[in-house]
């Protein structure tokens, strides 16, 4: 047997307790293919589920609590401070308060299914204040929810990922470079995004010296608060004269604004 396969088949529990904790810990390592490759493993008996669900729960709990408890204690910073490496910073804060503000702490159930928010939705919930037994509970749900969807797709599709497999095995060490170069594709077209999204970010903004310039010259442009909810609660301070709206229905309040008026938005 080619040494790849063997290494997956007798170092399995290894590699998915690695892999599982260094995406939940943010890294952008993917955990989906390794638990998909493990629940393949299930039908040959090279594996069981119960230690699979068991090793990428434990990896996910290690990962989350101490998210949890860093989020509790350094509260809304430490989710800044994973946004602005997240590789989707543009929807790091925002995808994370809305669904805390719609479903609070029953996200946990299916935050591992929204990329982005795996990472994010442990530190937030530390955040809220809530215990740590709720926040094992729900978390504990979510990713048993998260690998035991990801295994089941490997059973069903064991032949399919069988004839995969026999295909790197003939590669050789080619297929650690194949799987690599994917890696290494994904992370640059994430970081090439990323960095649209700052260049776009930069020519589109004020600084608050250019606003209170505007402000008191007298051509103040339409100002909205553009924060959750959550958010203006968290920190009632707000820029004389805005307007709190709802994202949701941005395109309704935008109606009402007079034509030709500048708009300047702010958020978290």
């Amino acid at each position: 047997m080619h040494e790849l396969v063997y290494l997956i088949r007798h170092h399995g529990m290894l590699f998915v307790f690695a892999n599982v904790l260094a995406e939940q810990l943010g890294l952008p390592i993917p955990a989906i293919p390794t638990l998909v490759v493990a629940g393949a493993l299930i039908v040959s008996h090279d594996f069981r589920m119960s230690q699979i669900l068991f090793v990428a729960l434990t990896a996910c709990l290690l990962a989350d609590s101490v998210w949890f408890f860093l989020g509790s204690r350094q509260g809304i910073r430490v989710l800044r401070t994973l946004c602005r490496i997240s590789l989707s910073p543009d929807s790091c804060v925002r995808q994370t308060e809305g669904f805390f503000e719609r479903y609070g702490n029953a996200s946990l159930l299916f935050a591992k299914f929204v990329p982005g928010l795996s990472t994010v939705a442990p530190p937030m919930s530390g955040a809220t204040g809530v215990s740590y037994l709720v926040f094992l509970l729900y978390d504990t749900a979510g990713s048993l929810l998260w690998s035991g969807a990801a295994v089941l797709v490997g059973v069903v599709f064991h032949r399919a990922i069988d004839r995969i497999l026999s295909s790197l095995a003939n590669l050789g060490t080619g297929a650690i470079l194949v799987v690599a170069a994917a890696l290494l594709v994904f992370i640059l077209f994430k970081w090439t995004e990323r960095q649209q999204f700052y260049m776009r970010l930069r020519m589109a903004r004020i600084s608050p010296e250019e606003l209170l310039g505007l402000m008191n010259d007298g051509a103040a442009p339409m100002v909205l608060d553009a924060r959750s909810k959550r958010e203006r609660v968290r920190d009632p301070r707000t820029i004389p004269g805005a307007v709190a709206i709802d994202l949701e229905h941005l395109d309704k309040q935008l109606q009402e604004v007079t034509p030709g008026r500048e708009i300047v938005l702010f958020c978290t």
